[in-house]
């Protein structure tokens, strides 16, 4: 997010598109098949880019992930996003640029999100410092980011019914909540502060409060201070079964302003979403080096 707080960028490399039509369609059985490069830009010309493309545009090294035109790049200091992707309707276009994330610290925490270990969070950086350069006008700008990265062995629609996810800012460092209600009926409640080492202590929330449901009326909700109301303050991404925005909160009379993200897995298991999906996430089996 931009330091000014009017632009953002959300950049999502798969290898097994979890949201991909065609992967769902496939029967998920060969992930590199369907491999994808997620680019969204949120502020006044927002596009967003999600193009699944089939294993010949897939190349992995040890410190880089091609798929099709963009990559990624660990330097051993930065990681360099490089994008070159078309967006989808109804603004199709050339998305193309550099952003470079700086992190702070490398954290070795990972976070199993089910009891048998299927599904793993790795917040990998926390707090890092972003530098976006992409070729539109008011596309150039600094701002505070974050990496982490998600692995799963199962369809999210098959261990989780619901989830919440917020990564806050803090004075100290920054603070994630993660919540999720299982299929097996436990629930994921999950609280981690980082500092800017990377050293993270898991902690006691304050109790999930409601948000304001979404155009699409999605159940939202987050960690607050009791007595106190979290609010939306931009929108950024709004889908049937699926949210993310720029969300304030007041944890342990802190104010915090920060990413949040609310994903209802009942909804995306519905068979009547995917060829909505379909729209705006097209398909390109093909791909030449």
């Amino acid at each position: 997010m931009s330091d000014d707080g009017q632009r953002a960028v959300s950049v999502i490399g798969f290898i097994g598109s979890v949201f991909s039509p065609w992967y769902a369609w496939s029967g998920r059985s060969d992930p590199a098949n369907h491999c994808c490069m997620n680019v969204a830009t949120y502020g006044p010309g927002g596009r967003f880019a999600m193009t699944d493309r089939g294993r010949t545009a897939l190349r992995r090294a040890p410190a880089r992930l091609t798929i099709g035109p963009s990559s990624f790049d660990w330097t051993g200091s930065e990681l360099v996003i490089d994008i070159d992707e078309v967006s989808s309707l109804p603004l199709v276009s050339r998305m193309r640029g550099r952003i470079t994330l700086t992190p702070s610290a490398i954290t070795g925490v990972e976070l199993p999100l089910t009891r048998d270990g299927a599904h793993v969070w790795r917040p990998l950086a926390p707090i890092s410092r972003i530098s976006v350069a992409l070729e539109a006008p008011g596309w150039q700008f600094d701002g505070h980011g974050y990496l982490d990265s998600n692995f799963g062995t199962r369809p999210l629609e098959q261990d989780f019914s619901y989830w919440t996810w917020g990564r806050y800012p803090t004075r100290a460092g920054a603070a994630c909540f993660y919540d999720a209600a299982r299929r097996d009926g436990s629930r994921l409640d999950a609280a981690v502060v980082f500092d800017e080492a990377g050293r993270a202590r898991m902690t006691d929330a304050p109790p999930r409060t409601p948000l304001r449901r979404t155009l699409w009326a999605l159940r939202r909700e987050t960690r607050a201070d009791p007595g106190t109301t979290p609010r939306q303050v931009k929108p950024m991404l709004d889908a049937p079964f699926y949210s993310r925005s720029v969300v304030e909160t007041q944890v342990e009379g802190e104010r915090l302003r920060g990413v949040h993200e609310a994903l209802d897995l009942d909804r995306y298991a519905n068979p009547l979403l995917k060829p909505m999906l379909a729209f705006r996430v097209p398909r390109r089996s093909r791909w030449r080096f």
